[in-house]
């Protein structure tokens, strides 16, 4: 027997499922939103934000169940949703996509979170170790031995930088990157001799969630020359998933092109002195 209507234009109604996987997906978004601020601007302590966080992982894996659900049930009794359905997985993968990278990084790369071009000596966290001392947070000292070898291991390019500048022209550069990539500068102290050691010591953020990594540098004379040695750790968690190894790729990279370049600057001579003009003769 044909199904019968009241009027020839009424439709199925839309599945409350895929109404509840839509709104779910949106609400998963709001939420990552409310708590990458919340961390950027310090609104709460890293623990109770990271748990706003997965909480709005665990809405939008909610919201896939939901959908699938909403699915089958479209598929038996023909309700519509289809679209809400879509919507909601869009905005799912969406959530989900960054934080599956993650993921897959910390399965990827060792679990240490302090990089250093000297694993012998690395820079010292002096002024950042005050910073240092909370509940949860990584001690100021070097991570160890263990951390030099999966380093080694995982990032072996990673190594002193070697500039032909002098010390003090070395340190200018430096200075110079660090204030441009917008790192909190804690303390910073030009070579002064006899060791003629310059120190920098910064606080960097991750791009997202602004988790904040602390860098010190430590720029020697080397003859001549100049060594540049930098440490980059992270205050928070057992593994950077390579955050502060790409850091310190980077910082490395345009130390080299700034110094390279600075090397072909011509020098500029100085003007010559102006003659004087010749003296007047005396007619008798």
């Amino acid at each position: 027997m044909a199904r019968r209507f009241s009027a020839p234009y009424q439709q199925e109604p839309v599945s409350g499922l895929a109404t509840w996987s839509r709104n779910l997906a949106i609400f998963s978004v709001v939420v990552v939103v409310v708590s990458i601020l919340i961390l950027r601007f310090d609104f709460l302590e890293v623990k109770p934000a990271l748990a706003t966080f997965f909480g709005a992982l665990a809405c939008a894996g909610l919201s896939i169940l939901l959908g699938l659900a909403a699915f089958a049930a479209i598929w038996q009794n023909g309700t519509r949703g289809m679209g809400r359905i879509l919507l909601a997985f869009l905005i799912d993968a969406a959530v989900l996509a960054y934080p599956g990278y993650l993921a897959y990084q910390y399965r990827k790369l060792p679990r240490i979170y302090d990089i250093t071009t000297d694993s012998i000596d690395p820079p010292k966290f002096e002024a950042l170790a005050r910073l240092r001392t909370g509940e949860g947070t990584n001690p100021a000292i070097y991570a160890g031995l263990y951390s030099a070898d999966q380093q080694r291991k995982a990032y072996p390019d990673i190594e002193t930088v070697e500039l032909e500048v002098p010390v003090d022209r070395a340190y200018e550069l430096t200075l110079r990157l660090v204030h441009r990539r917008k790192w909190l500068v804690i303390d910073e102290r030009p070579p002064q001799p006899p060791r003629r050691t310059g120190r920098i010591e910064a606080v960097a953020r991750t791009p997202i969630m602004g988790f904040r990594e602390d860098v010190s540098i430590r720029v020697t004379a080397d003859g001549d020359d100049a060594r540049v040695d930098i440490r980059s750790a992270s205050r928070y968690f057992d593994a950077d998933l390579g955050s502060n190894a790409a850091r310190v790729k980077k910082l490395i990279e345009d130390l080299n092109a700034a110094a390279e370049n600075d090397k072909d600057k011509p020098v500029k001579k100085p003007a010559p002195a102006p003659k004087p003009p010749p003296a007047k003769t005396v007619k008798k």
